[in-house]
């Protein structure tokens, strides 16, 4: 929010559409946290659109309370020792195709004649098994389940 002009209190001060949809996110999350029913959400969401002061806007969550920070949100690998491997190893793999395939590209357009695709051999075999290992859960943070999700 940008500063009150002189002579104008902060609270008299017009709002943007932006602000606007900063509040109508606040209520999105209080409605999502059980904070509001469905009724007083769509209410208050009808009044935050029509609202023209920041002040106006003030008044719309004033009773609620802060909401808590969104919970950080778990990587692909799990931070045990296996997750740490599957990340090394998933990051040498990787560095491997693109090497072969940017040195394959490199020779393909410059030689007339064909060039065997021997890229896919670099990344093919070695792949399969770490998506294998990643399948059978090896380094792999534990799926979200019902009980896990609403306890965040």
């Amino acid at each position: 929010m940008s500063e009150a002009t002189p002579g104008v209190p902060a609270e008299n001060m017009r709002v943007s559409d932006a602000e606007r949809a900063q509040v109508q996110d606040r209520l999105r999350r209080a409605h999502d946290l059980g904070q509001l029913d469905l009724t007083e959400f769509d209410e208050r969401v009808r009044t935050v659109w029509a609202a023209r002061t920041r002040g106006d806007l003030a008044g719309i969550t004033a009773d609620l309370p802060v909401p808590p920070p969104d919970p950080a949100r778990p990587g692909v690998f799990s931070p045990t020792p296996g997750g740490m491997a599957m990340r090394v190893l998933t990051l040498v793999w990787l560095s491997t195709v693109v090497v072969n395939l940017t040195v394959w590209g490199i020779v393909a357009l410059t030689v007339d004649e064909s060039v065997y695709p021997w890229w896919l051999w670099a990344a093919g075999p070695p792949g399969a098994v770490l998506a294998v290992l990643y399948a059978t859960g090896i380094g792999r943070n534990p799926p979200l389940t019902l009980r896990r999700w609403c306890a965040r």
